[in-house]
């Protein structure tokens, strides 16, 4: 991954955080030595959350098509509260 930024050098210098993104790669944010966040130019961002199908496709390809599950509710109706 690119660059790691303590949370406080990256608010102060947030124009090169941005611009590294777009030009680098991802820019990791960190809060206390630990990954907080990542930033990541527009292009990037839209290429990861493109939507790869419907719903649909997904459990049609699926390795369970054809296999009996037995998806019968039960009819317990839970406890009783007293409030």
């Amino acid at each position: 991954m690119g660059e790691r930024w303590q949370l406080q050098e990256a608010k102060n210098r947030f124009s090169e955080v941005v611009r590294r993104a777009r030009e680098d790669g991802p820019q990791v944010i960190t809060v206390h030595g630990e990954e907080a966040a990542v930033v990541v130019s527009a292009e990037q961002f839209r290429r990861l959350t493109k939507r790869k199908g419907s719903l649909v496709d997904f459990f049609r390809r699926s390795p369970l098509v054809g296999v009996e599950l037995d998806i019968e509710r039960t009819h317990d109706t839970g406890r009783q509260v007293v409030l």
